[in-house]
């Protein structure tokens, strides 16, 4: 019998030269796989490399977080741009942490997208076909982890590309399958106790209940943990301890599971 697992994800690098946006060693003891900002909305060349090397030396899946060229506004301000001006961008960013990584000794494992630009890409087509396409042509064995249910999704499926659905435990969900915008009143669930009960729903039956009380399906490879939360590195010792309790083993899902 195949073991259960599911994979662990955090948006970490975040920093910019001497400013840390959070305890990325401490979350990286508890995650399985990294979403390494790129040097756009968050990351340096320092930052990058020394966020590669901390996930080499805990066995962490490094991948590409890829948004907005916005410092000040932590990429989560939309931006007007062209369908090749996001196409290179995205390859910009990929090339530069690529390369870090390959000078680390290591390769990525996958792709997102941040903020204004992932939140663009689960409802624009066009924005996720040129995104995806970008991905794709970068390195096709990259997967894409992102929401299920959204154009993105479907795109990264279209095109060929493996995609690892990602669930958001601390935010609540439209009918649609789509995050509820931040700044709406209950986008963001801070309970401790709520977040682990909807972790164990989702795992247990594979649905979650929506903003408007409607359960959606919600199938999950892997689920994420915001390092950038007050509390978040007790939260995600709280998270990794309910995916354990309903039976799963953490694992990055670019590591092959273990028969048994």
């Amino acid at each position: 019998m195949a073991e259960r697992t599911i994979d662990l994800n955090s948006d970490l690098g975040e920093g910019y030269g001497a400013w840390r946006m959070a305890d990325d060693a401490a979350m990286l003891d508890i995650v399985s796989s990294a979403n390494i900002a790129c040097g756009a909305h968050a990351g340096d060349p320092v930052v990058m490399a020394d966020t590669i090397a901390l996930a080499i030396a805990r066995g962490v899946s490094p991948g590409a977080h890829i948004g907005y060229p916005d410092l000040q506004g932590f990429g989560r301000r939309p931006m007007r741009m062209s369908g090749r001006e996001l196409e290179l961008l995205a390859l910009t960013q990929l090339g530069a942490i690529s390369a870090l990584a390959s000078a680390a000794g290591t390769r990525l494992t996958h792709a997102n997208f941040h903020g204004a630009l992932g939140n663009l890409s689960f409802v624009d087509e066009d924005v996720a076909r040129v995104l995806i396409g970008a991905v794709r042509a970068f390195d096709r064995d990259l997967a894409v982890v992102g929401l299920p249910h959204t154009a993105a999704a479907r795109e990264a499926e279209r095109q060929g590309l493996r995609l690892v659905r990602s669930f958001l435990a601390d935010r609540a969900y439209t009918p649609e399958g789509t995050l509820v915008a931040r700044g709406t009143p209950g986008a963001v669930i801070h309970s401790a106790q709520d977040i682990a009960a909807r972790i164990a729903r989702v795992l247990n039956e594979g649905t979650v209940r929506a903003a408007d009380g409607t359960d959606i399906p919600m199938p999950v490879d892997s689920i994420l943990i915001h390092s950038d939360t007050a509390g978040a590195i007790d939260l995600a010792r709280t998270i990794r301890a309910t995916v354990e309790t309903a039976g799963f083993a953490v694992r990055s899902f670019a590591t092959p599971a273990a028969e048994s």
